[in-house]
């Protein structure tokens, strides 16, 4: 597989702001009809990413008001990237190293993309898309 992440990934990846409200994130990944969207910073820059199960384990199971807790109070870390250049395998390996479904795709600084688990399934052959999810599911 000689491919690269520009080549598989799902393109026109919209951010929620690091200053937006974790309420307005949920009503973007509701219309969006996805499980997660990435988390931009001011500079417009990647932030981190931002899942429906963070909203409910960190804000509504912790009695936070989502009006009022900030999409960037959950984007801690340094996100995980792949490069849009770099190859499938090399994704692969970056999924299953970190134990991550999605990876929001680079191009220079600039994000185009998100690569997910099921757009590698849909491209990988058997045995590459079986081995990423025993090892992304190992993380569970």
């Amino acid at each position: 597989m000689a491919r690269n992440a520009r080549d598989v990934m799902t393109g026109g990846a919209e951010c929620i702001g690091e200053s937006d409200s974790v309420l307005d994130a949920a009503k973007m990944l509701a219309d969006l009809d996805v499980g997660a969207v990435p988390i931009c910073g001011e500079d417009n820059r990647l932030k981190g990413m931002l899942t429906d199960r963070d909203i409910a384990v960190h804000v509504v199971a912790q009695g936070k008001d989502p009006s009022q807790t900030t999409a960037g109070e959950l984007g801690d870390g340094k996100p995980v990237t792949i490069g849009a250049d770099d190859s499938v395998s090399l994704a692969l390996q970056t999924m299953a190293e970190h134990k991550v479904r999605r990876l929001p795709v680079i191009d220079g600084h600039e994000l185009i993309g998100v690569l997910s688990q099921a757009d590698i399934a849909a491209n990988a052959d058997e045995e590459e898309a079986g081995a990423l999810l025993k090892a992304i599911s190992a993380a569970d």
